[in-house]
């Protein structure tokens, strides 16, 4: 920024300061409007971005509605749910059924005898568990599809080392101890429930080649967390009765017994429980409602944006933006569209859901719930049929409206694109404005200063002059 080299100029006391403030100022005055223009362009990109976020909302809506999945929803209820609860899986056909449980799932357990001393050695060895199924008479065991596990158990290990062990080698099997007046126990129990998982525990000690060959089942050493074993629990499967059919499962869970339907026994029943899978319309109107509330809410601002209220005389922030405009009739002409392929129904009116003033959706709960009961395909197909054309549902043609706005070179890339271009431009006019005002000041300091010191030296003349007439004067008075 140029400097002033006085404050005044000449005699006549003129605050060149100040004037040549007043100067830059005016000069700078276009700056004000690109400032302005430069806060609207970037209140629009918010605005924009705002609005493509509620498209993106909208799409999802729409995306539930042109699923399959949507409109398959179901509905399963327990007679009491505290004995046998159940669950079902989208498009399951409505059905009922009875379920009466005689017993649960079980996971084998064991303890061993008391041993003493507590927290003695053992002994060496190899301990080995197996999964598999035991056969109740006579008693034998078959081992399932997968390896034994071994473990090795040193000289000096305790049954605390030993239960560590065991539950460190992911062999089905968890183990505990159990201290009493009598000694310390080994508690084992299958990982699983159901006949499949049981399991058996052997032992090979000291130099023996096979702990089932060896016959280690003494009361000594390592041998003695077999001899004197007890089952606490046979492994079980669960089993129940379907409408007086016999059904078995490994856990508590009945994944398989009635297609599109899990049903799970949480307690032996006393009576027969009623099952019942119906279709469940509620899921359907929810993803409805959701749709209608996602194109209200850009509605809403797209209207208050666009708007001009006479009465203040203001203009809402996009009024006369024909790109905001253009977006706003494309939503409602979609919403407003009609599906050839909607059987009964061809405009979403026909199932209750009609455009107020100002464009919003309400929603007929009554009518639209009559249409679903009473004609849920054509519903459907109102929404989702990919028929091509005017056949194509209401929600289809949202969805490919809305894919095609968020696009990667769609109405909001290229629209962002614009106004990014107007605020470069916007800062490139600010910056030649700026170093046109400098070049102004520089310029005009540089003629007051020069003026200055011209009016300097005449005043200095002038007074020089002063002088000598008064002296002249004095002399020839």
């Amino acid at each position: 920024m140029a400097t002033i080299s006085s404050p005044g100029v000449g005699t006549n006391g003129l605050d060149v300061k100040n004037i040549i403030s007043q100067l830059v100022a005016l000069e700078k005055k276009p700056l004000d409007t690109l400032k302005l223009q430069a806060a609207t362009v970037n209140t629009k990109i918010s605005a924009f971005g705002q609005i493509k976020s509620l498209v993106s909302t909208l799409q999802d809506a729409a995306g539930k509605l042109t699923s399959v999945t949507g409109w398959n929803g179901v509905a399963t209820t327990s007679s009491d749910s505290k004995y046998v609860s159940a669950t079902a899986v989208g498009g399951t056909l409505p059905t009922t059924f009875s379920v009466e449980v005689q017993s649960l799932a079980k996971a084998q357990a064991t303890a061993s005898a008391a041993l003493l001393p507590v927290g003695g050695a053992l002994g060496a060895g190899t301990l080995r568990l197996e999964l598999g199924q035991w056969s109740v008479a006579p008693a034998s065991f078959t081992p399932g599809s997968g390896q034994p596990v071994e473990i090795t158990i040193s000289a000096s290990d305790k049954l605390s080392d030993v239960a560590s062990k065991i539950n460190g080698a992911n062999a089905g099997v968890t183990a505990s101890i159990l201290s009493d007046a009598s000694g310390e126990r080994l508690l084992l129990r299958s990982k699983s429930t159901g006949e499949e998982f049981g399991f058996r525990l052997s032992v090979m000690e000291g130099g023996d080649a096979d702990p089932q060959s060896a016959g280690n089942t003494d009361a000594t050493g390592l041998s003695r967390l077999v001899n004197g074993t007890t089952v606490t629990q046979a492994a079980a499967n669960a089993k129940a009765t379907v409408n007086g059919i016999a059904v078995s499962s490994a856990t508590n869970t009945f994944a398989s017994t009635i297609s599109g339907v899990t049903f799970k026994a949480e307690q032996v029943t006393t009576a027969p429980i009623d099952i019942t899978v119906s279709k469940d319309n509620s899921a359907i109107q929810s993803n409805i409602d959701g749709f209608v509330k996602a194109y209200n809410a850009i509605n809403e601002l797209l209207q208050d944006a666009t708007k001009y209220d006479a009465k203040t005389r203001s203009a809402g922030l996009l009024q006369g933006d024909s790109t905001a405009v253009a977006l706003q009739n494309s939503l409602r002409n979609a919403i407003q569209s009609i599906s050839t392929g909607g059987g009964a129904f061809q405009r979403l009116a026909d199932v209750g859901i009609t455009q107020q003033l100002g464009g919003n959706l309400a929603v007929d709960s009554t009518k639209l719930n009559k249409a679903l009961t009473e004609k849920p395909d054509d519903v459907k197909n109102l929404f989702r049929n990919t028929g091509g054309g005017s056949a194509d549902g209401i929600a289809v043609q949202l969805k490919a409206l809305t894919t095609n706005l968020l696009a990667n070179d769609g109405f909001f890339k290229s629209k962002d694109d614009t106004l990014q271009l107007s605020l470069k431009r916007n800062s490139q006019d600010q910056t030649r404005v700026n170093e046109k005002v400098d070049a102004f000041e520089k310029r005009i300091t540089r003629r007051y200063n020069s003026l200055d010191s011209q009016l300097s030296s005449l005043n200095g003349l002038n007074a020089y002059i002063s002088q000598q007439v008064a002296a002249w004067n004095k002399s020839t008075g």
